[in-house]
């Protein structure tokens, strides 16, 4: 079989997203399982490459189809945005032009069927902001790219897939988003993202709010009022969905094997269970998206950006998911069409 062409954004120049890429592409793994190809700017990628020390070459290209993908050498779609002098560790409107030139030329890239999937890198929301850009972060930027309005996120930790019924709202406004439809609409795309990859008869749990599950209404009524008549309705219609589950014990249970995704509430429930049980292997993945993207799930780390200590094992587990989900991306074209 072919081994799929990967799209790998370097991220904020001044972050460390520079660095975990050329960490990771530089491995021998990288072109034996894959055939990556880092896309930002060749300067920043050289300059990485030098603060770690390592051991690579890289080979500047101007389309996809001029990359080599051999053993010793970093390919590199070159924008020719970013310098490789920037300051490290500091916002800066010229890296958050690159940071955000570099998601839409993978993207665009995949949508033409050049690559597999994309890869992301971090950003800095206050770089991409100066630059121009009105996106909260890579999952919005990616569904006005592809003409998608189901974005929305997974996270792949040891097997288990947790979703998110809200994401980036304050806690406040996110339990006012707590409604019956919105959690009708929030299962019905998790499980139709566990069916895209793979799982043709897939278990959800759906995760509780309230502490206790609510008490009855002692602690709360959303799990009466909204989650749980929410559930009841997925299952007249032939889902596999359980809960509202606390969500103190749903997340184990879910890693045991008891369910194959746990639909999270809000942002923090999900994150925190997630990155307890494995903070370096935890793979964010968009779904609703007509394209495959994975990506790592923490920030650009200004404070040690330039030092070469950048641990880049989110980025090994990023690469590898996009690997082993390649083979779905079909599957993504056919059920979230997009633009």
């Amino acid at each position: 079989m072919t081994k799929p062409l990967l799209a790998v954004t370097l991220g904020d120049p001044a972050g460390i997203g520079p660095e975990i890429t050329a960490k990771t592409l530089a491995a021998p793994e990288a072109t034996d399982t894959a055939r990556p190809l880092a896309v930002g700017d060749a300067p920043v990628l050289r300059r990485a490459i030098d603060v770690l020390g390592l051991d690579a070459r890289v080979n500047a290209v101007s389309s996809v189809a001029d990359a080599k993908f051999e053993p010793g050498t970093i390919d590199i779609l070159d924008l020719g945005i970013a310098p490789g002098d920037l300051p490290w560790g500091e916002v800066n409107a010229t890296a958050g032009k690159a940071a955000v030139a570099a998601i839409e030329a993978a993207t665009e890239a995949a949508l033409r069927g050049e690559v597999d999937a994309v890869v992301t890198s971090p950003i800095n929301k206050e770089s991409i902001w100066a630059a121009g850009s009105k996106h909260l972060g890579h999952t919005e930027m990616l569904g006005e790219l592809t003409g998608s309005d189901r974005f929305n996120t997974m996270f792949w930790v040891r097997g288990l897939r947790i979703f998110f019924a809200t994401r980036h709202l304050s806690l406040r406004e996110a339990v006012e988003q707590i409604t019956r439809p919105n959690i009708e609409h929030a299962i019905r795309e998790a499980y139709t993202a566990l069916r895209v990859f793979g799982n043709d008869s897939p278990r959800l749990a759906v995760a509780a709010l309230n502490p206790h599950g609510g008490e009855g209404g002692k602690f709360g009524d959303e799990e009466i009022v909204a989650i749980a008549p929410a559930v009841r309705a997925a299952k007249a219609d032939g889902l596999d969905v359980h809960g509202p589950i606390p969500a103190d014990s749903v997340f184990h249970q879910g890693l045991e094997g008891r369910y194959d995704g746990v639909l999270s509430l809000y942002h923090d429930q999900g994150h925190i269970a997630s990155k307890t049980v494995d903070f370096h292997g935890t793979v964010s993945v968009t779904v609703g998206l007509p394209i495959l993207r994975t990506s790592v799930d923490h920030g650009t780390a200004f404070d040690i950006a330039g030092t070469g200590r950048a641990e880049h094992g989110t980025m090994v587990a990023a690469f590898r998911a996009a690997v082993d989900l390649a083979p779905y991306a079909p599957r993504l074209r056919e059920a979230y069409p997009g633009k």
